[in-house]
């Protein structure tokens, strides 16, 4: 679960769009834009950036990164002059609640950070820190990682999984009873115990018969995966912590229960989950990286969440014909789609010469119009 989540994060790229008046999107680059989308860090790519971040998250609860910059205030507005984002290990991040608390403040908040290496600690400002967390909160302000949902099913799940091993190490025999007649004394006993568990347990013992003295008898004690339903419970155990991550049967890769009749439909399912976790996302690095200015002229960053829902090639070439006909993309956009050159003349919408605005639909049959469509 956590694999699908963090790298699902990792291959969205992060935009940067203006919403003018007329409702029109722009994407727009900034150099913020450019460390964000490319190389966070002088020892992180983008990918590697953003899959960190949702990997701390899911495991830790939280993920802290620091904003390397400040804000410049000139006559003509605000700007961050941003140098890199660094992660910081949740391990090591304490968050302090200040003693006037959060009500009616805007500073109630900071980190302290405590270098592992050097033991140093660093007091970071609220402003300065992009705190990205998990949707369970006592408070709102801390995330707690889903493992503390599942506490009991995970800790089951470990000692399942001790007891499957600890059956294979014994070459999935059972356990016996071993009956003799006599008496013996502790010494031979423990002996008897030595001698006849090497030869009966383990890999090497599996399917080997075994010479067992007249004195003594064996008893084997039934015990079975099947009787133990010790696979359905496994399987329900799985099932459990993926539902608490939200990830679907499929990614995984356990098809069974699945009613999805595509791959593509299976990943419009996957980001119902996502939606909430990029909503937080963007909500973040807008509140923390758009100056007031920015943000009043439209300014906002998106992850692309097409970039999971990738399709066929029939598939992609039907949509992309509909929306190139219907004037909603022009040629040229349906091929940077494709990862193709722009051509001359392709920017220019265009749409099927025969289509009427709604409020002259049935123009053609009224006897009060000729055909050239004008009014008699």
């Amino acid at each position: 679960c956590l694999k699908v989540l963090s790298e699902a994060m990792g291959k969205m790229p992060l935009k940067l769009y203006q919403k003018m008046e007329n409702g029109v999107k722009h994407p727009a680059v900034t150099d913020t834009l450019r460390l964000l989308s490319t190389r966070p860090n002088p020892y992180m790519s983008a990918t590697t950036f953003w899959t960190w971040n949702e990997m701390c998250c899911q495991h830790y609860g939280n993920s802290y990164i620091w904003i390397d910059g400040e804000l410049k205030l000139s006559k003509y507005g605000g700007s961050y002059v941003i140098k890199g984002f660094y992660p910081m290990n949740p391990e090591y991040v304490t968050v302090y609640v200040r003693p006037q608390g959060l009500f009616g403040t805007t500073d109630g908040i900071y980190y302290k950070y405590t270098n592992p290496d050097t033991g140093e600690t660093y007091k970071i400002e609220a402003n300065h820190v992009l705190h990205f967390k998990t949707w369970y909160s006592k408070d709102g302000v801390l995330g707690l990682p889903v493992r503390e949902i599942l506490k009991d099913t995970i800790d089951g799940a470990g000692y399942a999984e001790s007891y499957e091993t600890e059956l294979y190490k014994n070459g999935m025999s059972a356990k016996y009873a071993m009956q003799y007649s006599g008496t013996l004394d502790d010494e031979r006993v423990k002996e008897a115990q030595k001698k006849f568990a090497d030869k009966l347990s383990g890999l090497k013992a599996a399917g080997k018969v075994i010479p067992i003295p007249a004195a003594f008898n064996l008893v084997p004690l039934t015990q079975s995966l099947v009787d133990s339903d010790f696979a359905t419970l496994k399987r329900y155990s799985a099932l459990q912590i993926a539902a608490a991550f939200g990830v679907k049967n499929s990614a995984l890769n356990s098809y069974e229960s699945s009613k999805y009749a595509s791959v593509e439909t299976e990943n419009l399912a996957f980001l119902d989950t996502l939606s909430y976790r990029l909503k937080m996302y963007e909500d973040e690095i807008n509140a923390k990286l758009l100056t007031p200015e920015e943000y009043k002229n439209g300014y906002y960053y998106k992850f692309n969440e097409q970039a999971i829902l990738r399709t066929d090639s029939k598939t992609k070439a039907e949509i992309l014909t509909k929306y190139q006909e219907h004037g909603d993309y022009t040629q040229n956009e349906v091929r940077e789609f494709l990862d193709k050159p722009p051509v001359e003349g392709g920017d220019i919408p265009l749409i099927n010469g025969s289509y009427l605005p709604s409020s002259k639909a049935g123009m053609a049959y009224d006897k009060n119009t000729d055909n050239g469509g004008k009014n008699k």
